[in-house]
């Protein structure tokens, strides 16, 4: 017994790098739409980072002798009625889609995982009060609450970040509460308040690490319903204000103008906005299967 012991080496552990490469093999191996998703979320990222450097032209840049050219060899997705190219302008709107995209959804998970963590763990009159105010803030109609307030606060980038994030984090809270409730009773949490650990300690040591699979797939849901719903306010004219190029200013402007005239102006960036959403979509359904330990043995 005592040769084996020492014959017998401890399992290697995983490195981060090869958790992350394992994980990306189980979801090209057992999710294969939700690997697509993953692939456009990347060219998507890539896109918005790099469009200085992939833009043939500038965003703004206007050439009245092209004006309404379609697809064609120098410009592969055409021109508007100023003579910009669309597909300059689609990549800077992947651009501002990245920047504030991430930003809102970034800003909605933190706010999210702050109220559900300590409303699900404290319960009692403070969760009841909590709640309730929840339940009246998803009472009101989002896009309702988007206008009003940023009529009165000004069309911007930063407004718009600011409001996307604090209207999904409200609502979003409700989802990691739920995953709180049932964590805060495992035995190494009361293990925990038995040795008299402090409540910040508890939350950050052993709440928060085991709610982190729902964090995850609420901040990928989050990325495309920011970005569908600052493509709906740009449409109504209360995003980022031009010359600034969104996805959602484009169908507005030339696009709902020269639709018919020119119809490349709107399928471009509607095109555009219907596989970033749906690819960030189907990416979040697939973490969600391949996170939960529920669904592990089931394809």
């Amino acid at each position: 017994m005592v040769a084996v012991a020492e014959t017998t080496a401890p399992p290697a552990r995983r490195t981060a790098s090869g958790g992350t490469l394992h994980f990306i093999g189980r979801l090209f191996r057992d999710k294969p739409l939700g690997a697509f998703g993953f692939v456009i979320c990347v060219i998507f990222l890539f896109c918005g980072i790099f469009a200085d450097v992939l833009a043939p032209y500038g965003y703004n840049q206007i050439s009245p002798v092209n004006r309404l050219k379609p697809p064609g060899e120098k410009f592969w997705l055409g021109t508007d009625n100023l003579g910009r190219d669309v597909l300059s302008r689609c990549l800077y709107g992947a651009q501002l889609s990245v920047i504030i995209g991430l930003s809102a959804a970034a800003l909605a998970t933190v706010v999210s995982v702050f109220i559900g963590v300590v409303s699900g763990y404290l319960g009692g009159k403070f969760d009841m009060v909590m709640q309730r105010f929840v339940d009246a803030w998803m009472s009101f109609p989002d896009l309702i609450i988007l206008i009003v307030v940023v009529s009165v606060v000004g069309p911007g980038m930063g407004p718009v970040i600011v409001l996307l994030g604090l209207l999904y984090g409200i609502g979003g809270s409700r989802i990691v509460r739920g995953a709180v409730l049932s964590v805060r009773e495992n035995p190494y949490v009361h293990a925990a308040q038995s040795t008299g650990a402090s409540l910040p300690r508890i939350l950050w040591k052993h709440i928060l690490p085991n709610v982190m699979a729902p964090v995850i797939v609420l901040f990928t849901t989050r990325v495309g319903a920011v970005i569908l719903a600052e493509s709906g306010l740009a449409f109504l004219g209360l995003g980022v204000p031009p010359p600034a190029p969104t996805w959602g200013g484009m169908l507005s402007g030339s696009g709902r103008s020269f639709m018919y005239l020119a119809p490349w102006l709107a399928l471009a960036p509607g095109l555009c906005i219907t596989i970033v959403v749906y690819a960030i979509n189907v990416f979040g359904d697939a973490l969600r299967d391949l996170l939960d330990p529920r669904m592990r043995g089931s394809r």
